[in-house]
């Protein structure tokens, strides 16, 4: 029995030809993330503008997440943020930052515990209140920040290493493609950013680098094997030999995806919308961006071949 192939073997797409619509439309859509950032910026959630957080343990064994969070989103409090913590009937309730004409926000906050406990009653144990103040929201965005940056650092150097200096350019260089328009897509849709988005958006790195490894394992490859070819064709080749890894896994990955987003509940929305945008702007990265950065570097089989090393396999990158 034959096995099913949603890409034929032996494509022999010209995709470098591409790169005269793919560098223009990536800048372009670039520098509207940026304007965007700077201008609408983001709809940051409690993690970043602070708010109230109250932990609670309800009678039954299991909480009802859904009954908790649709009668707390009656009190018209705005962001509210229910999830399960730590055992199926501990819930973790946070509420933004209340703000009203003639009280102060400890006053506000207050108001919010006494709301929060009035709807829910005498029948769940509450066992924490704290108050988020926006000096913690402050260092949060700052830490997550530099834990984005650190990875492309990180990513930089080691691509430097496994590689070479044309390649660790190329790859930083899509993988802050990647991150800069899931930033603008955020700030364009105004959807929650949250200390999840920002995992999310590590996440993205380190899948944007891992395809664009394997089509980097393949035309380091195909430079050796094929001195004599134009840069040109030994790109187009290795992206098409790469071709059917690339796109089976990013579909079977949104199939996981596109289930968590439909059916994983409020909480993690946000988390999967933007793992399914960088699914997409990934794979789109790894194949019109990347790869055609190597033009640009004059890139040779010389400039990659080190003494003693013999002719590279084909599969994946060594971990």
């Amino acid at each position: 029995m034959k096995p099913i192939r949603f890409i034929p073997d032996g494509t022999k797409i010209r995709f470098m030809r591409h790169r005269y619509w793919s560098f223009p439309l990536s800048a372009s859509l670039l520098v509207a993330s940026i304007v965007l950032f700077l201008i609408s910026g983001l709809n940051y959630g409690i993690d970043f503008k602070g708010g109230t957080l109250i932990e609670i343990q309800t009678a039954e064994d299991v909480a009802d997440l859904a009954s908790i969070r649709s009668n707390l989103n009656a009190l018209d409090l705005g962001d509210v943020e229910v999830q399960e913590f730590g055992a199926p009937n501990d819930v973790l309730i946070r509420v933004q930052t209340q703000g009203g004409e003639g009280e102060s926000a400890e006053e506000a906050q207050q108001r919010v515990v006494s709301l929060v406990k009035e709807t829910l009653g005498n029948t769940v144990n509450y066992r924490r209140v704290e108050v988020v103040g926006p000096r913690v929201s402050g260092e949060l965005a700052t830490t997550g920040a530099i834990s984005v940056l650190s990875a492309l650092l990180a990513i930089m150097v080691y691509i430097w290493f496994r590689f070479e200096w044309q390649f660790a350019v190329g790859a930083v260089a899509a993988t802050a493609h990647d991150v800069i328009m899931t930033i603008g897509v955020f700030a364009l849709l105004q959807i929650d950013f949250n200390l999840t988005t920002i995992a999310a958006i590590l996440t993205i790195v380190g899948y944007s680098l891992n395809d664009t490894v394997v089509v980097y394992d393949r035309i380091r490859e195909d430079l050796r094997k094929y001195k004599k070819m134009p840069l040109k064709q030994v790109l187009d080749q290795s992206i098409n030999r790469t071709l059917s890894r690339t796109t089976l896994t990013s579909f079977t990955t949104l199939l996981a995806l596109g289930s968590l987003y439909f059916l994983g509940g409020e909480v993690i929305r946000s988390f999967t919308f933007a793992m399914i945008w960088g699914v997409f702007v990934g794979t789109y990265s790894s194949i019109f961006i990347a790869a055609p950065l190597l033009i640009f570097f004059n890139l040779r089989s010389d400039d990659v071949e080190k003494p003693g090393e013999g002719e590279g396999i084909e599969g994946a990158p060594a971990s």
